[in-house]
């Protein structure tokens, strides 16, 4: 048994970048919750964009948007998360896996406490906004599935960069345009949802690294003792 770690989810060149995005979007989550808590309308940036309760987009895009809809919902939420487990499994990498369910798992996690805590709501009091918990759930599961492709695809800082970045725009910006064409977020809610994704993913990866190396390292010394 040599105890050899399973490659790292967090690559290491990308941490400082990764950290310091992190702290940018909780202070962005954080400056958005405190302006509209307690609100029932869309701030002037929502306006601005496009008023967020006129169910406006029609056929073929309405098909488009309630899929990507369906998709953060429990029961799609459920069926994605569960095949790209498989997937890692088939694929034995455990600790991608065990991302996949800690990372998505405590974003829906952190955006569903912050509704509860900012208290905005859309189409009536029981309907809470802010952050998306959708496009919260649809950034995550991108970056908690790009995070370890950087590492095995040995990309550079910049190249790894980039393409974490791209895939969490992309990502974000899907399930937010649907969330709003909808009539179901307002613009900054999505913005709330994607940088809630921003905050927690990376953290999560690298709890999941340590967890992981210490597991290693163990297992390394009981073989160790083992052989003598």
């Amino acid at each position: 048994m040599t105890g050899r770690p399973a490659p790292a989810v967090l690559p290491s060149s990308l941490r400082p970048l990764l950290a310091l995005i992190a702290v940018l979007a909780v202070l962005v989550v954080a400056a958005i919750g405190v302006l509209y808590a307690g609100h029932s309308e869309p701030g002037r940036v929502d306006r601005w964009i496009v008023e967020p309760t006129a169910d406006s987009v029609r056929p073929p895009w309405r098909y488009v948007a309630l899929t990507l809809d369906f998709l953060g919902e429990p029961a799609g939420s459920v069926m994605v998360i569960v095949a790209t487990v498989a997937g890692c499994l088939l694929l034995r990498s455990p600790r991608v896996a065990v991302l996949v369910v800690a990372g998505v798992g405590l974003t829906v996690g952190a955006a569903t406490l912050l509704k509860h805590v900012v208290g905005r709501t859309i189409h009536g009091p029981g309907n809470l906004s802010y952050p998306s918990g959708h496009t919260a759930f649809f950034t995550a599961l991108a970056l908690t599935a790009v995070l370890p492709a950087t590492g095995r695809l040995r990309l550079g800082r910049a190249a790894g960069m980039s393409l974490v970045l791209a895939a969490a725009l992309v990502a974000g910006a899907a399930m937010g345009w649907a969330e709003v064409a909808l009539g179901a977020h307002y613009p900054t809610d999505a913005l709330g949802g994607w940088c809630t994704a921003l905050a927690v993913v990376p953290a999560t990866a690298w709890l999941v690294d340590r967890a992981a190396d210490r597991r290693a390292d163990r297992t390394a010394d009981a073989g160790r003792l083992e052989r003598r």
